[in-house]
């Protein structure tokens, strides 16, 4: 693993060098393939505290990934000259922080880079956002993230006294249903369900989205999302007594609240706050197949968090295009897309097809997944997800429908459809989104 942190360190001292920049996250994506997916250990790259299993290596794949898309994104701010080695600073720290994140073998060092990944998203937010909401933006999500954060330290503080390490190996199992191990389990798991973000919780995520720039949006619904889910999988085994006393709660609170948030995005009128809230109703049911606890909601929670990485992510890069030609996000605004941009129908329709979890992405597996895992659990189940599932089909079609076909405003007429650049990004969102079913089995039996 160190070897890769020292290639993003190498990294740090061209930044002025966007060119070479590029090149160097292409080919650090390739190498995390190639060295990534050729074992059959459990846990593998020992050393210095980090290691990997199979379910960090999943994530850091997708944290590569994305980070090298966001950059190959961003070529307005090279064009502009708005600060850009900055800009690839910021994105390099933040990737650092997500690979320490993710193949951290202590929940100490796990708990100051989770809290870390914080500041670069700030940075990002403040210095390369839109409008001057933006400042308003940031205050939440940081304060929403420390206010939860807290209490996880407090609590890890109290596993090391009891078990005298704080190492993911080693860890014990507590105890059932005592008074305070209820409030130890709440104060553990509220900083992971924060930045998950549960509903009720959740007001963070469309203000940073909507204020962020297009890097920004890309990391935040590709991988920080996922630091939530990632980090309840990792810490929910050592309470899984109480868990099982309070998964009613959880799957109730993801999959209701899922389904208001399906309703609340039939009423947005920009494209990005659309798509930030159709990611809490994607992370409710994620939520409510991991506290299941079965291996169907393990498998669907991961399955769909490297899906809705994947398709979230290039949906804001289809929206970001928009707004550069257009000057607006908005769906009143925006209409008749494929007459002013024809090509990109298609990348439209595909990206809008995976967000729905149609065939053949990879949503669809991890969803099937999730729902098996969600109403094996309790039948009931079923009126909620089938609404959800319904839902997210309405939403997202009347995102596809409103925004392609109409008439344009300008009448204008293919202009500009796209540049090789923005495909590129695009077919690296696709592609993998819809080939990766082809090897679900990979996915489904080693987690």
């Amino acid at each position: 693993m160190l070897k890769f942190l020292m290639f993003n360190f190498m990294l740090m001292m061209f930044v002025k060098s966007w060119g070479l920049i590029e090149i160097s996250m292409l080919v650090m994506s390739f190498l995390m393939l190639l060295f990534g997916l050729n074992h059959d250990f459990f846990f593998f790259n020992l050393g210095f505290g980090l290691g990997m299993d199979f379910l960090s290596n999943i994530l850091i794949m997708l944290s590569v990934w994305i980070v090298m898309l966001m950059v190959y994104s961003s070529q307005s701010i090279k064009k502009g000259e708005n600060f850009y080695f900055m800009f690839l600073f910021s994105n390099l720290i933040l990737l650092l922080i997500l690979l320490l994140t993710f193949c951290s073998s202590d929940y100490l060092l796990f708990y100051v880079s989770f809290e870390s990944s914080l500041i670069p998203m700030l940075v990002l937010i403040l210095g390369w956002g839109y409008q001057p909401e933006r400042i308003q933006a940031g205050v939440y999500m940081l304060f929403y993230t420390l206010f939860a954060s807290l209490p996880l330290l407090v609590s890890l503080l109290s596993l090391y006294k009891i078990s005298g390490s704080l190492s993911m190996g080693l860890m014990l199992r507590v105890g059932d249903s005592e008074p305070l191990l209820i409030l130890w389990y709440f104060c553990t798991i509220f900083a992971f369900l924060v930045k998950l973000p549960l509903y009720m919780f959740h007001l963070w995520l469309p203000k940073a989205h909507v204020e962020a720039p297009i890097a920004g949006s890309m990391i935040l619904a590709g991988v920080l999302l996922k630091l939530g889910g990632y980090g309840l999988i990792r810490i929910l085994g050592i309470f899984s007594g109480v868990n099982k006393s309070f998964s009613w709660l959880w799957v109730s609170v993801g999959i209701l609240g899922g389904l208001i948030v399906s309703l609340m995005c039939l009423r947005q009128v920009d494209m990005k706050s659309l798509i930030a809230y159709s990611s809490v109703a994607h992370m409710g049911l994620v939520l409510g197949g991991l506290v299941v606890g079965s291996d169907w909601g393990l498998n669907g929670a991961v399955v769909v968090m490297v899906g809705h990485g994947l398709c979230s992510s290039g949906l804001f890069c289809l929206a970001n295009m928009v707004y550069e030609r257009l000057g607006s996000r908005s769906l009143m605004i925006s209409k008749g897309l494929m007459s002013f941009m024809p090509n990109l129908g298609m990348w439209w329709f595909l990206l809008i097809v995976g967000n729905m979890a149609a065939p053949p992405s990879l949503n669809l597996l991890g969803e099937i997944n999730l729902m098996i895992s969600v109403v094996s659990w309790s039948e009931i189940g079923m009126i909620s997800i089938s609404g959800l599932s319904f839902f997210s089909a309405v939403y997202t079609l009347y995102m596809y429908s409103l925004s392609q076909h109409g008439l344009f405003l300008n009448s204008l007429y293919s202009c500009c459809s796209g540049k090789v650049g923005e495909y590129f990004v695009l077919m690296m969102h696709g592609l993998p989104l819809n080939a990766m079913i082809l090897k679900s089995m990979l996915v489904l039996t080693n987690l």
